[in-house]
């Protein structure tokens, strides 16, 4: 049976777990074969000349956030790094947020760092781990959680989505008889998160839930965090397009990329209504929706192809209409800047974890 695979070729025959260099190495020549046609290795940075370098990575999240209709967004508060910690309590005490909030780096990516805070306890241990400048937001309540990821072509009428994806949190439910430790062990996807969910103290392992007794186990909506991405196509319509073609041009700059949201409902998303925008992601944002476990690796990679290709036309439109490329040697830099500071995060998280990673052995 499938979950009964050793995670390692679970991660290896499943390209829903592979990293994502991995995954994407396979259309490094069609993404050459477009810089060929547009000139420029960086073409791909004039998409979205408000945004810093269009939003490849280190980006500010919260400068972003500012550029979006207000009303379109959750309670949100930005703290530098250097504040001290009465200087942080004073300003949430301030506002209209109540515990859980939700806690990220204003510079970071798939969900790194992002944790859900339910006391002053644990906004305090999330500061003593991290000092770089971060965002606090209200946790959402509402059902659904989507990524959509929209683009416009500048100086014509073309607007369009390319992706819509839907997040499955990660959630076990009881049978009476097994711990909560038992139901993740008969999952692959759980069992992947287990070591994550046992070192930071979450989950209380050895509970036992009643017979379909629902329990959330991560509340972060990532799949590198165990989130199942199912399709949403089916709600890509001239109504769902309105929508976000109005949300984005307020935007200035922004012409192609990810909205993460929350809404209430399929008839409200394309309503326009009750819809609340966590995080816009840029032009390295993912088709999600192509990690849905029913895709093969074929379809996956002809949708990403598409998206690329979309990504070249309103590139190049842009570039038409001013918008400069980031140079490629500035680029470079950008990128061993980022994977170092990425490195260093990581090491920094791994210390922080209090028990050991519990998935070694686990087969």
């Amino acid at each position: 049976m499938r979950n009964k695979l050793p995670l390692f070729w679970v991660k290896v025959f499943y390209y829903e777990y592979w990293p994502f260099w991995l995954f994407f190495l396979p259309l490094v020549p069609y993404w050459l074969y477009l810089a060929l046609r547009a000139r420029s290795l960086t073409y791909f940075t004039a998409a979205n000349p408000g945004i810093e370098h269009s939003g490849v990575f280190g980006e500010s999240k919260i400068d972003i956030l500012n550029k979006i209709d207000p009303q379109y967004l959750p309670i949100t508060l930005y703290f530098k790094g250097s504040m001290n910690w009465q200087e942080v309590v004073q300003k949430l005490e301030s506002t209209d947020l109540d515990y859980p909030i939700i806690i990220k780096p204003n510079v970071g990516e798939r969900g790194s760092q992002v944790e859900k805070v339910n006391d002053l306890i644990e906004l305090q241990r999330y500061m003593e781990s991290n000092k770089e400048d971060f965002i606090i937001q209200e946790y959402l309540q509402l059902p659904m959680e989507l990524g959509v990821l929209f683009y416009r072509v500048p100086g014509t009428e073309e607007r369009g989505i390319t992706s819509i994806v839907i997040k499955e949190f990660l959630t076990v439910t009881g049978d009476g008889k097994s711990t909560i430790k038992g139901l993740i062990l008969k999952n692959e996807r759980y069992r992947l998160q287990l070591g994550s969910l046992q070192s930071k103290l979450r989950v209380q392992m050895d509970e036992v839930l009643n017979e379909g007794e629902e329990r959330l186990l991560q509340p972060i909506g990532n799949h590198c965090l165990g989130t199942k991405f199912l399709s949403g196509q089916h709600f890509i319509n001239d109504k769902t397009i309105e929508v976000f073609d109005r949300i984005a041009s307020t935007i200035e700059g922004f012409n192609f990329g990810r909205f993460d949201l929350k809404v209430t409902s399929v008839v409200d998303l394309m309503a326009g209504k009750n819809i609340k925008i966590m995080e816009l992601n840029g032009v390295t944002s993912e088709a999600g929706h192509i990690y849905d476990p029913k895709y093969n690796l074929f379809r996956a990679y002809r949708d990403a192809a598409k998206t690329m290709k979309v990504m070249f036309r309103v590139s190049q439109q842009s570039r038409k209409l001013g918008a400069a490329v980031t140079p490629a040697g500035e680029m470079w830099r950008l990128i061993r800047t980022h994977f170092s500071n990425k490195s260093i995060a990581k090491e920094k998280v791994t210390k922080n974890l209090s028990l050991p990673n519990a998935l070694g052995g686990i087969q």
